[in-house]
């Protein structure tokens, strides 16, 4: 069991590292339960410490909630960390790219690890967490991929619009996360382990990026994902 599991991994952590503790065990608690069924006392004996502990290193449950949601969405990053282009790297290739680490955030490294898991939680429910997430990461996120397709469209979309097709790009990412048991159902098991991968959805979805800006190869083409046909 995943729980069985993190618990596991609390109760290794070093004595010294009390506040580390606690945000572990409150991520994967809260991750669970949600921020309003959870407890402080549910942190507090899966992460080996006394009640006083949470009040000392945070002032409330409230403010451990936003920093385990800020903190799961870091570990996220430290596992997955963003692109990086050298000057004259072709938009497509940067679109492929952005995706492919967007998709391997949501979806890969085997089994839903608690960090998506709360995350999801917070954006399906959001709370004022949601809101320091979305200044602090989202947006930056979000406005990369508004100038990669800024560079694609060449000049042809306004602000406005790019902001739209750049939401519309990224629900086509959160749909498999967000609905993943769903899309499980209405697709065979072969076709899911095939074309359904992280490094598939990223070649997929930049296809239809690319196609609707006519910056790309109409669906019925052949298709080489810029990531690699791409000199290194």
């Amino acid at each position: 069991m995943i729980e069985q599991v993190e618990e596991k991994r609390v109760s290794k952590s070093p004595p010294g590292d009390a506040k580390d503790r606690i945000l572990l065990a409150a991520g994967w608690v809260f991750a669970e339960k949600g921020s309003e069924a959870a407890t402080v006392r549910d942190i507090c004996l899966a992460a080996g410490v006394n009640l006083a502990a949470v009040n000392y290193y945070f002032g409330d449950k409230k403010r451990l909630y936003i920093e385990s949601v800020k903190h799961a969405h870091e570990e996220r990053v430290r596992q997955v960390p963003e692109p990086r282009w050298e000057p004259g790297t072709p938009a497509d290739r940067k679109l492929r790219e952005f995706l492919g680490n967007t998709l391997e955030r949501m979806l890969g490294l085997g089994q839903p690890p608690w960090q998506v898991r709360l995350m999801l939680r917070e954006m399906l429910q959001p709370t004022e967490a949601c809101r320091e997430l979305v200044e602090d990461y989202f947006r930056p996120h979000f406005e990369m991929l508004v100038s990669i397709l800024a560079e694609l469209a060449a000049g042809r979309l306004d602000e406005p619009r790019l902001r739209r097709l750049a939401v519309g790009v990224m629900g086509q990412c959160f749909v498999y996360r967000a609905a993943g048991e769903v899309v499980g159902m209405l697709v065979s098991a072969d076709e899911l382990a095939a074309l359904h991968t992280p490094a598939e959805l990223a070649d997929h979805v930049t296809r239809l990026t690319l196609a609707a800006l006519g910056a790309g190869p109409t669906l019925t083409a052949p298709f080489f994902p810029a990531a690699e046909s791409s000199p290194a």
